[in-house]
């Protein structure tokens, strides 16, 4: 689209103009469900992070602090931790915040996260000691506990929704205790999601910091405005229809930093992990030799160029499976993707796989940023190692829609994103190395459970690693970060893997 028609605001629906006390903000993806231990994509864990809230939030060091809680007693032999909520928490109907729901909670987080099915597999007993109080009795020590408790989807929610929704199904009741209100009935899905501020909140006093301390809110309402395509966003930031674009193109960057009236800045401190996944359950991907065989034509540059260009201080092309500059990240088997490119052996190993030139199914995501750009690139690199590729385009929604139901057999077979940072830190939260059956990844994964100490736990990482270029779930695509494109009014911005609003002020 050319800027002639991005200055001029052509061909664009009209978003109303807003007061100072809404803000309007384009979202990366569309949002189809905001319950983020059902949908892994990242949308649903910002609007997740807006109206539930935590025991414990991470700093800007990852460390975890007290969020919903005043503080916890724990054991001399650490296995029996006493947590106390802080005074004054309420749900949005104003019904107060219980020990019971917190159980609750956790006891579906328990169902599904990496996390939480450990420290259940763990736990004697979960229960309620009173309204304020409650309690986990462990088998033996969970040294994680606050860590898993405050970064991951382990979001409080009231006894009656948590008890009633299994973790395979989406919850259909937001309410929750956290500073904003979503607003179901403005809800249209593939056009806007509406959040309210909670006016019931009770903000700790603490400066803001990632997830953890206050969370002042500064306006009434937020409005998330979908934009697929990126020059309506871009059009509309300029004409200040909206307020901040989560993720502008890359090419229309360089325009938005020649308007004075808008900045253009990295917020996640993290940035994301870019990877090309298999869907190892079914044929060809279920025979490691098939996706092995991509190994050697892999170059990390093309994937990272596709949504950046030429801009190398935002990419890191030496990427292995943990996100580099973190504890778990490391140099086992790396060679695998930094030694010399070669087509011609990947092809060969390709037809020694095994491999019959079955159709193989391609999803890409084309209201994302990072399918859309990945996926040709993708596209490209098995048509040459030798794929034959059914290549299906689709919205975002849709494609997790396939991804999480596991279709059946030639449901999908692979599909190239991004992760936020965070989820690639240890082996817990990286979903993708795991599969519905038990695999060496699973033996690992509790090896790293039970490791004492840090070197202890690298140790394990490195066999992660190994292992993951020996029988690939996924191939590591790249580190990148985003810069994200906002009205100078705006000010107060809390650095975070999601998009988050409190703190943020408009003038």
């Amino acid at each position: 689209m050319g800027g002639g028609l991005l200055a001029s605001g052509l061909g664009r629906p009209a978003v109303a103009q807003g007061s100072a006390r809404t803000l309007r903000f384009v979202p990366h993806a569309n949002l189809t469900s905001l319950d983020p231990l059902w949908s892994t994509a990242l949308i649903s864990y910002c609007a997740a992070t807006m109206i539930w809230d935590r025991l414990y939030g991470l700093d800007n060091s990852l460390t975890p602090r007290p969020q919903m809680v005043a503080g916890h007693e724990l054991s001399d032999d650490r296995l029996h931790w006493i947590f106390t909520l802080r005074e004054g928490l309420l749900w949005h109907d104003g019904e107060k915040v219980t020990a019971r729901d917190c159980v609750a909670s956790i006891l579906r987080w328990a169902q599904r996260d990496g996390f939480g099915v450990r420290m259940k597999a763990q736990a004697e007993d979960i229960r309620a000691l009173d309204d304020r109080r409650f309690e986990i009795r462990l088998k033996r020590p969970f040294p994680q506990m606050q860590f898993a408790l405050g970064a991951t989807a382990c979001f409080m929610m009231p006894e009656r929704v948590a008890s009633s929704t299994p973790a395979s199904v989406s919850v259909s009741d937001y309410t929750g205790s956290g500073p904003f209100i979503f607003r179901k009935d403005e809800w249209v899905a593939g056009a806007r999601a509406v959040f309210e501020r909670n006016p019931r909140y009770v903000s700790r006093e603490e400066k803001p910091e990632f997830w953890a301390g206050g969370r002042p809110v500064h306006f009434d309402r937020i409005e998330w405005h979908v934009m697929p395509d990126p020059g309506t966003a871009a059009s509309a930031l300029q004409a200040g229809e909206v307020d901040w674009v989560e993720r502008p193109l890359t090419d229309l960057v360089p325009m938005l930093q020649r308007n004075r009236n808008l900045k253009v800045d990295v917020l996640d401190p993290l940035g994301s992990w870019g990877q090309l996944r298999f869907n190892t359950e079914v044929p060809p991907f279920n025979n490691p030799k098939v996706a092995r065989a991509l190994l050697p034509a892999l170059q990390q540059e093309d994937f990272m160029q596709s949504l950046l260009g030429d801009q190398p201080e935002l990419m890191n092309t030496e990427c292995g499976v943990f996100l580099p500059g973190t504890p778990m990240a490391n140099d086992a088997g790396m060679e695998a993707l930094t030694g010399p490119r070669d087509l011609e052996l990947a092809r060969k190993m390709l037809r020694e796989s095994g491999y019959a030139g079955e159709p193989v199914i391609m999803m890409e995501a084309s209201d994302l940023a990072t399918s859309a750009a990945f996926s040709p690139v993708a596209r490209q690199l098995l048509t040459d190692v030798g794929f034959k590729l059914d290549y299906q385009t689709m919205d975002w929604g849709s494609l997790l829609g396939r991804v999480n139901t596991r279709g059946g057999v030639g449901a999908w077979h692979c599909y190239a994103s991004s992760w936020a940072g965070l989820w690639i830190t240890n082996p817990a939260m990286h979903a993708h190395l795991y599969r519905s059956t038990p695999t060496r990844f699973d033996e690992l994964r509790d090896s790293w459970f039970d490791a004492p100490d840090l070197p202890a736990q690298r140790a394990v990482a490195e066999q992660i690693q190994r292992q993951a270029f020996a029988e690939p779930p996924f191939l590591p695509c790249g580190q990148f970060f985003n810069r994200q494109a906002f009205s100078t009014k705006l000010s107060g911005f809390v650095k975070s893997p999601v998009a988050v609003f409190w703190n943020v002020q408009k003038a």
